[in-house]
């Protein structure tokens, strides 16, 4: 028995799709990401990312209910760690749906573990290729819910220092969705990947974080680079941008609206007045497969 498959990515953020009901009984979803990523000998991934319908009854199914989601998508690692949320690994998900033709209204509601996302299909081209707004949700400012650990409980992590590797830094930090710490740079010329790598599992951040390099163009631009938790170097990070869309605005350097330049492409983020984050940007069809089972 083998297990169908579809792998997307989102300006270059690769995430392969699988639906709950092909996967076999008593599959170890962690064991099955950390073999299936694998970019020697698997299919190769930024991540699964693994569909359920709502209301199944299916125990991967936080929201079963069906009165809150239309689906609902589980995130892992290519580590096997389980995600709260990616921004691209659910673009990718939704983007399955209407790719397979499991889904054909404009609008989807999608349960994660980080509660249930809104997301629209803005633009179809051809047969692979979606533009969507997705619904990140709100920003978490506090070190509580970051979490990072403080000398004293802040309202808001900005500016805080930090050693890595015998060299200072400051550092911002958001919850959106997940942990994301961003240190502003004027150029990319440092070792971030460096920094990134062990700025990931510093002790300051209990549950690890994404990494985030931030360099301001003008008020409704900026630049990135990417230290994905559990992943490493990526292309681009629906989250990673928009926490660094959040820090800049929230730091007065940009407006609310912001193209976020990364390697694999812009993405917009638009940081509401109600204080929800929409993000717009692509998913885009890799390639279909089977994985022995």
């Amino acid at each position: 028995m083998s297990l169908k498959f579809v792998k997307f990515h989102g300006f270059g953020n690769d995430y392969i799709v699988i639906e709950q009901a092909s996967v076999a009984e008593g599959t170890d979803l962690s064991d099955l990401a950390i073999r299936i990523c694998d970019r020697h000998t698997g299919a190769g991934g930024d991540g699964i990312a693994v569909l359920t319908q709502a209301g199944n009854g299916s125990s991967n199914d936080p929201v079963s209910s069906g009165n809150e989601a239309d689906y609902f998508c589980e995130i892992v690692n290519p580590d096997g760690s389980i995600a709260g949320f990616s921004g691209n690994g659910t673009r990718c998900a939704v983007a399955y749906l209407y790719y397979s033709g499991l889904w054909h209204h404009t609008s989807l509601r999608l349960g994660t573990r980080s509660g249930v996302k809104n997301y629209s299909l803005i633009e179809r081209k051809g047969k692979g290729e979606f533009w969507l707004d997705a619904e990140i949700g709100k920003p978490r400012f506090s070190s509580e819910q970051i979490p990072v650990v403080t000398s004293v409980n802040r309202a808001a992590v900005v500016g805080e220092p930090i050693r890595i590797d015998g060299h200072d830094y400051s550092f911002s930090a958001v919850n959106v969705g997940n942990p994301v710490a961003g240190i502003f740079v004027d150029t990319f010329d440092l070792d971030w990947r460096s920094v990134g790598r062990s700025m990931e599992v510093h002790e300051v951040f209990p549950q690890k974080a994404n990494i985030v390099f931030i360099k301001v163009t003008d008020r409704e631009n900026i630049e990135v680079r990417i230290w994905e938790r559990a992943a490493g170097e990526t292309s681009s990070s629906g989250t990673c941008c928009s926490a660094a869309a959040v820090m800049s605005a929230f730091s007065m350097k940009t407006d609310r609206v912001v193209d976020v330049k990364s390697p694999g492409g812009v993405t917009k983020v638009t940081w509401q007045d109600d204080d929800t984050i929409i993000i717009r940007g692509r998913a885009d069809l890799a390639y279909s497969g089977e994985w022995p089972a």
